[in-house]
């Protein structure tokens, strides 16, 4: 399939840039894939959708403070560093901007999340083929443990903020209100629109909730560039799945029941592993590429929570790939819907409204 197939125009005021005053009060659109039926609900509509036996797939990943910002210690000019990937303690990749001024060799005397200068710095060791550049840092023992104090919330792009005060929300909503274990640099937003209140009432309906990591990457914004899906190569994630989630979706899809995955970062982890096992789960640890597009056959996944994603994005491709397993004719069902949204004023992207499909 080519790239452009999977390309919309999106009116711009569409693009949620705050979330909505509760995380519940979001809207969800309701597709039904059997029959293409679509349903415009809001999102505590969802425990109409569960039934007992079910369960409810999540990634606890929590958003770090990855954004960091300093000045050159010998020109005083200013850079921002998006972290990546921890390779080691105070040994990152990470993303410079300006790129073009970050040589090898270059230190960066670091600022808190005032504007303050620090005793932090940040020198370059070297440069990949992506252009991202590992980091050594010292003036602390562990940089990960000063983040709190000098990072800030990585916002994707397409997310505006004239100051730091801008931010504080932030802190607390670009972030579910299950995230344990750290190490995303954007949040794994289906999860957003989730209360604890609302996951008990799932949980009081029957439905049994489990949890996954995948730690979610830059690659997560990013168009497909290339002209065919074939030639894209997708960015690894790092990912963890416990014995206890393993064992229970083997068990729930041997008894013939419902696996309802929120977010995409949720399926890859469960249909990654299912591939490295003949559509098994097993306790496994480590990175996953898959690439997930039409045609893709689906070995776990029967439901699907998610948000409305950017154009000639690989999440808009999983998504197209779900709402037809097997099929391609999945991409004219989506742009149908995502046509719809627009016409019905939905909320798009990060902190934008919710979308199920069954």
């Amino acid at each position: 399939m080519r790239t452009a197939d999977f390309d919309f125009v999106l009116p711009p005021e569409l693009i949620a840039q705050h979330p909505a005053p509760r995380r519940d009060e979001s809207r969800l659109l309701v597709l039904h894939r059997v029959n293409g039926q679509v349903e415009h609900r809001r999102f505590p509509d969802v425990l109409e959708f569960v039934r007992a036996g079910d369960l409810l797939v999540l990634n606890n990943s929590r958003v770090i403070p990855a954004r960091l910002r300093g000045k050159n210690a010998g020109s005083n000019g200013q850079f921002e560093i998006l972290l990546l990937e921890e390779n080691a303690g105070n040994d990152w990749w990470a993303m410079l901007r300006p790129a073009k001024r970050a040589r090898v060799g270059t230190q960066i005397v670091l600022h808190d999340a005032n504007g303050n200068v620090t005793n932090l710095r940040a020198t370059v060791l070297g440069t990949n083929e992506e252009g991202h550049r590992r980091l050594q840092f010292s003036g602390a023992p562990d940089i990960s443990h000063e983040l709190g104090r000098i990072g800030e919330v990585p916002l994707p792009p397409y997310i505006t903020r004239a100051n730091a005060d801008e931010l504080r929300e932030d802190r607390e909503r670009y972030q579910t209100v299950y995230a344990r274990n750290d190490g995303s640099i954007a949040a794994p937003t289906a999860g957003l629109h989730f209360t604890p209140g609302l996951l008990q009432q799932i949980r009081d309906r029957g439905v049994q909730v489990c949890f996954v990591t995948l730690h979610v990457g830059a690659g997560t914004f990013l168009p497909v560039h290339t002209e065919v899906l074939a030639a894209h190569r997708m960015h690894e994630e790092r990912f963890e799945l416990d014995e206890e989630t393993a064992c229970a979706v083997n068990e729930a899809k041997a008894a013939g029941r419902r696996v309802i995955a929120a977010g995409t970062t949720t399926v890859r982890v469960l249909e990654s592993v299912a591939a490295q096992n003949g559509g098994k789960l097993a306790k496994n640890a480590g990175k996953t590429g898959i690439f997930i597009h039409p045609p893709f056959p689906f070995q776990i996944v029967d439901g699907l929570l998610t948000n409305f994603h950017l154009p000639r994005s690989t999440l808009l491709m999983l998504v197209s790939a779900f709402a037809a397993p097997g099929e391609t004719r999945g991409r004219e069902m989506i742009l149908s819907v995502y046509a719809e949204a627009i016409r019905e004023r939905y909320r798009f992207y990060s902190y934008g409204d919710a979308m199920l499909i069954l």
